[in-house]
């Protein structure tokens, strides 16, 4: 089987929901940013998640252009 990837988030919601519709009070990552525990959710069921999928990927991604663009064109 070919490796594939898939958005963190798709996964477990698709996995909260179940475990609501049965019941349950699912909680990720005991209030910090849960990537990592959505991660290590994915991993756990074979799946090797994205690094597009993570919001802080993202955000280190747009601080570096802004520190460059600072830098080159003195643009804040």
């Amino acid at each position: 089987m070919a490796d594939e990837t898939y958005n963190p988030w798709t996964v477990v919601n698709v996995v909260f929901h179940h475990l609501v519709e049965q019941g349950l009070h699912p909680e990720l990552g005991e209030g910090g940013h849960p990537g990592d525990p959505a991660a290590a959710l994915l991993r756990a069921l074979g799946i090797q998640p994205q690094i597009e999928g993570d919001e802080r990927a993202h955000d280190h991604v747009r601080a570096q252009l802004a520190e460059l663009r600072e830098r080159m064109f003195g643009e804040p």
